[in-house]
């Protein structure tokens, strides 16, 4: 026997055939629906087990107990519609003011004792700033991926692009001579390689 058990008054049993006979609404507020339909428990319900609702309608056993639950411990709303869970702190995306924040960390100084930054270490420093109440590592590593910055070839940043290279003779003179931070980005080897004509 089900632990949640489903009882339908008249008129929720009334409103569900409507919606299910009809097909119009969302897909997971029929398909619940039917769920609630097949496990009603009272007389003039179907009272079918979970096992024959899951192969009926396709679908799992935790989806069929969810149900149940939400109906009996929430309300017959509820099951029909259940809120969508929160955003996860992984879910939460930095953008704004707190990604030029992160992005001016990742390109500042290290902690003392530390060679580079980790995303670890931005996490802990932007919840330490007072930036975000939390930030998963994922969070940070997602927000450094779409960001294009030319902090990345230094060695103190967190991320480190790489360099692009030009078949340009004339730029790779001028380049070298004006002291251009790509130059050391650059293998000694590609400034002996002629350009392509």
């Amino acid at each position: 026997m089900a632990k949640f058990r489903v009882t339908l008054t008249d008129e929720e049993r009334c409103v569900l055939r409507k919606m299910v006979s009809s097909g119009k609404g969302a897909a997971r507020t029929l398909l619940h629906g039917r769920i609630l339909l097949q496990a009603d428990a009272t007389p003039e319900g179907m009272h079918y087990t979970d096992e024959a609702i899951a192969e009926g309608l396709r679908v799992s056993l935790s989806t069929i107990h969810r149900v149940r639950q939400q109906f009996v411990e929430e309300s017959f709303e509820a099951a029909l519609n259940p809120r969508r869970p929160r955003k996860r702190p992984d879910k939460v995306t930095i953008t704004g003011e707190v990604e030029q924040r992160l992005i001016a960390l990742a390109c500042g100084e290290p902690p003392r004792g530390y060679g580079r930054w980790t995303v670890r270490l931005l996490a802990d420093r932007l919840v330490e700033l007072g930036y975000v109440a939390r930030a998963s590592r994922e969070t940070i590593r997602q927000a450094l991926k779409k960001t294009i910055s030319s902090c990345g070839r230094s060695k103190r940043g967190a991320f480190h692009p790489k360099p692009m290279l030009t078949s340009c003779i004339t730029w790779r003179t001028c380049c070298r001579s004006t002291n251009c931070p790509m130059t050391d980005a650059i293998p000694s080897s590609v400034w002996m390689k002629p350009a392509n004509n």
